[in-house]
C-alpha cells in the first residue's frame, strides 16, 4: 500500500510527506490566501503523470537498447470553470533526444507507458481525456 501524510503549517502552506520519508511544500497563491511558496495540488498532479509516464519510457528505451541522452515531458491541463475545477483535458508531449533513436522504438515505448504501464494515466483517464504526442530529437 502507498501512504502519505499531508500536515497544515500555517494558512494555506501545507507540507507533504510520502511513505518513503519525502517531502514537498504545497501552497496557494496570495489571492487565496497563500504565500506562492509550492507547489499547487492540481500541479502535482500533472508531475505525477509526468514522471510516472517518464520513468516507463525511460525503462523501455534502456530494455531496447536506445541510446537515450535526454527526455523532456511538457504537459498542460484544461480545468472546468465551474468547481470542483477538475481536469477535464490533459495534453502530454514527450520531447526524447538521443543518438540513432529508431522512431518504432520511440513510439512503442511511448504507446506501452500510455497504453499499459502509466498507473497515473490509468487513474486520471476516466476524469479527463488524456492526448499525448512525441517528437524525436536525433543528435549526432
Amino acid at each position: 500500500m502507498i501512504t502519505a501524510k499531508v500536515k497544515w503549517a500555517e494558512d494555506m502552506h501545507f507540507i507533504g510527506q510520502s511513505g518513503t520519508g519525502h517531502t514537498i511544500v504545497m501552497d496557494a497563491s496570495p489571492d487565496y490566501g497563500g504565500f506562492n511558496s509550492g507547489m499547487r495540488p492540481m500541479e502535482l498532479l500533472l508531475i505525477g503523470l509526468g514522471g510516472c509516464s517518464g520513468m516507463d519510457i525511460v525503462s523501455i528505451l534502456k530494455k531496447k537498447k536506445q541510446d537515450l541522452r535526454g527526455l523532456t515531458i511538457n504537459i498542460k491541463g484544461k480545468q472546468a470553470e465551474n468547481y470542483p475545477k477538475r481536469f477535464t483535458e490533459i495534453e502530454i508531449e514527450f520531447i526524447i533526444k538521443g543518438k540513432n533513436l529508431s522512431e518504432e522504438a520511440v513510439k512503442r515505448a511511448v504507446e506501452l507507458s500510455m497504453e499499459k504501464y502509466c498507473s497515473v494515466k490509468a487513474t486520471l483517464e476516466g476524469s479527463a481525456k488524456i492526448i499525448h504526442s512525441f517528437k524525436i530529437e536525433n543528435i549526432d
